[in-house]
């Protein structure tokens, strides 16, 4: 499965491209930082990062796009930038007909480090060993999009996601094995107890409603 990670921005976007594959195993492909000058029209600075993005689709045909979803912060400006860039590529993907999904910030670390409060050091220090790196991806931005873009892939419904989600109905049914359970990482395991959880909650609004 090749997911295409994006980490919105509009003055830094950045563009992480992974491979992987049934048992988990997450190849890098490709990262960048796509950069708009501060002092350009926002019409023009939508558009370098869009040709950007449109060149990238287009060399690497990714399967799914995951971005990071938008949340409050006290920066409105930067608010701004990360909703308009974040539109621009799901309306990139759409015209290819591609699966987008949207993780928090706290979803991403949960799955890459197990923790969801790791800081920017700790997510890019596992990217880099997910991905059997040398070092680091820099600037956070590129580490960003590939830990999105990773995190996407080990989700219920992605190739590794399935894998997780089997070794799961494995152990309910009682039919696991301790090498199934042994084959999920910290941060998987963590993952699926997070949906999980998700899941259940998402009952409960339902029956609230």
């Amino acid at each position: 499965m090749r997911v295409l990670g994006i980490d919105p921005g509009l003055t830094r976007c950045g563009v992480g491209v992974v491979d992987v594959r049934g048992d988990r195993k997450a190849t890098l492909v490709d990262v960048v930082v796509l950069r708009s000058p501060t002092d350009a029209p926002i019409e023009r600075r939508l558009a370098r990062i869009a040709d950007g993005l449109e060149a990238i689709f287009e060399e690497h045909r990714p399967q799914a796009v995951a971005l990071e979803r938008v949340f409050a912060r006290s920066d409105v400006s930067t608010i701004m930038g990360t909703a308009q860039i974040s539109g621009v590529a799901m309306l990139i993907a759409a015209r290819r007909e591609l699966p987008v999904a949207l993780h928090t910030p706290s979803e991403v670390k949960a799955a890459i480090t197990g923790y969801g409060r790791a800081d920017k050091k700790q997510v890019g220090a596992m990217v880099a060993r997910i991905l059997g790196l040398e070092a680091v991806p820099k600037p956070a931005d590129a580490a960003d999009a590939l830990a999105l873009a990773i995190c996407h892939a080990w989700r219920t419904g992605g190739v590794a996601g399935e894998a997780i989600r089997d070794a799961a109905r494995g152990g309910a049914r009682g039919g696991a094995t301790a090498g199934d359970a042994a084959a999920l990482t910290p941060a998987q395991r963590a993952w699926l107890a997070a949906e999980r959880s998700a899941a259940v909650s998402g009952a409960a609004r339902r029956v609230k409603e």
